[in-house]
C-alpha cells in the first residue's frame, strides 16, 4: 500500500544512519517516492551523494540552497508528504521535537508536517532509559506520533536491543501496515499453514515440501487489514511478525485438527492453506528403526480431514476458504473439493506451473467458487495473498 506514497525521510546523527539506505531502497521497491531531509550531524555519518543517488532527488539539509537567495520550504514539504519517517532519531532530535526547538531543517519540517509522523529511536541504553528521553517519547506519543521501537513490550524489553533502531524491513512493514485498508477490522480469522510431520519413529517422519510462505503472506495481509489472526502452523522456519497474529505451533495432522476445530468457532472466517498429510503411520516405533532385511513396509491410515470437519461446523455467518494443490485434472478436482467440504471458494494451484507452489516466493492461482472462476497470473505470494483476501472480504 506504499505505491505512490510520498515519504519524507529524516536522518539524524546516529551510527544507525547507514540503515537509512536500506529503508530508502525498501520504500522505493514498494513504489514510494522518498525525499531525504538530513541534519548537519547526520551528514557526518552518511553522505548526501549516496542518499541522492538512491532517491534520485537532491538531499535537503540547509534552509538555503545557495547564496542566490533560494531556499527550501519546510511548509511545502509538510504539504507534499503522505508521511514523515525519522529514522534514525537521536535523543537530541527527539528532545527538540518534543519541545519545538526548530534549529535545523529537519525540525522545522516536522513542525510543519500535516501528515502522520513515524519516529524510530536510535541511541545507547542509558540515553534511551533516561527519564528525559522517556518523557520526550511520551510527549510525542500523546501528540499522535507513531514511535517505532525494536519490541512492543515494556521498557525492560529494550534491554537486549540497548536502544537500537528497529530493523529497516520492520520499519517499512509498519508504514505499509498504516496505509493498508482496514476492511477486516474487528474480524477474527483462522489460518492454517505449513506441512505436517507424521512420525515413523523418533527420528523419521512422513511430510512434504511446504515452506508455509503462502500462509504467512495471508496472515500478514489479514493482520494489516485489521483482523486478529489465529495462525495454526506446522513445522516451518519462518513466522509472521505482525502483532495481530497469534501463532499456535503444531506438528502432526491430529494436532492441527485439534487446534483448528477448537479455534474456528470463535472466528468469522478460516483460510486452510496448510499442506496437511493425508496419511499417517498406523503405529510409531518407540526406538529408531534399524536397517534389517530388503524392505520396510509401513501401514498408513487416513488422517482427519480438517477442511471437511470445519465445513460441517461452519455457521451461516462464517466463511471458509480451502486450497487445492493438484497435478492433473486440476479444475475438476478443485470443484469436487469445493462442494464436498462446504467451502465458500477454493484456491487452486498446480505443480505444473513453473515457480508456483512449494518453496517458491511466487504463486499462480485460480479462485473457484459456485459462481465462477477467477484466474490470476504468476505473482509474488504477498500479492496473491491480497487477491485472496480481497475475495474473502467481499463475503464478510
Amino acid at each position: 500500500m506504499l505505491k505512490g506514497k510520498k515519504i519524507v525521510l529524516g536522518i539524524t546523527g546516529s551510527i544507525a544512519a547507514y540503515k537509512a539506505c536500506l529503508i530508502i531502497r525498501g520504500l522505493i521497491r514498494q513504489g514510494a517516492e522518498v525525499q531525504v531531509v538530513i541534519t548537519p550531524a547526520g551528514k557526518e555519518f552518511i553522505t548526501p551523494i549516496t542518499l541522492s543517488a538512491l532517491t534520485s532527488k537532491p538531499v535537503i539539509s540547509e534552509f538555503f540552497s545557495g547564496r542566490d537567495g533560494s531556499w527550501h520550504s519546510h511548509v511545502d514539504l509538510g504539504l507534499w508528504a503522505d508521511a514523515m519517517l525519522i529514522a534514525p532519531a537521536t535523543a537530541s532530535t527527539i528532545g527538540k521535537m518534543a519541545h519545538g526547538i526548530a534549529d535545523n531543517m529537519l525540525i522545522t519540517t516536522y513542525l510543519s508536517m500535516k501528515a502522520p509522523v513515524f519516529v524510530a529511536p536510535a541511541m545507547d541504553l542509558d540515553m534511551f532509559a533516561h527519564p528525559s528521553t522517556q518523557e520526550n517519547l511520551s510527549t510525542l506519543r500523546q501528540r499522535g506520533n507513531h514511535i517505532i521501537e525494536p519490541t512492543s513490550g515494556e521498557l525492560a524489553s529494550h534491554l537486549v536491543g540497548k536502544g537500537r533502531m528497529e530493523e529497516p524491513e520492520e520499519i517499512i512493514r509498519q508504514l505499509d501496515d498504516f496505509f493498508h485498508e482496514k476492511d477486516l477490522q474487528g474480524r477474527r480469522i483462522l489460518i492454517t499453514a505449513g506441512p505436517t510431520y507424521e512420525k515413523i519413529d523418533p527420528v523419521r517422519f512422513i511430510g512434504n515440501y511446504s515452506s508455509g510462505k503462502m500462509g504467512i503472506a495471508l496472515a500478514e495481509e489479514c493482520a494489516k487489514r485489521g483482523a486478529e489472526v489465529e495462525f495454526v502452523s506446522g513445522p516451518i522456519q519462518l513466522r509472521p511478525r505482525h502483532t495481530n497474529v497469534h501463532v499456535t505451533p503444531v506438528e502432526s495432522a491430529r494436532q492441527m485438527h485439534e487446534a483448528a476445530t477448537r479455534l474456528f468457532p470463535t472466528c468469522q472466517a478460516g483460510i486452510l492453506c496448510a499442506a496437511v498429510a493425508d496419511f499417517t503411520p498406523a503405529s510409531v516405533a518407540e526406538e529408531k528403526i534399524k536397517r534389517e532385511g530388503d524392505d520396510l513396509v509401513l501401514r498408513l491410515c487416513p488422517t482427519q480431514d480438517i477442511a471437511k470437519a470445519l465445513g460441517q461446523m461452519k455457521r451461516p455467518d462464517q466463511r471458509l476458504v480451502g486450497f487445492a494443490l493438484e497435478t492433473n485434472d486440476e479444475a475438476q478436482h478443485a470443484k469436487a473439493k469445493l462442494a464436498k467440504k462446504n467451502l465458500d471458494f477454493i484456491v487452486l494451484n498446480s505443480l505444473r506451473d513453473k515457480e508456483a507452489g512449494f518453496q517458491f516466493d511466487t504463486n499462480k492461482v485460480t479462485l473457484i467458487s459456485a459462481s465462477g472462476e477467477k484466474a490470476f497470473p504468476l505473482k509474488p505470494k504477498t500479492e496473491v495473498a491480497g487477491d485472496i483476501v480481497d475475495e474473502l472480504s467481499k463475503l464478510l
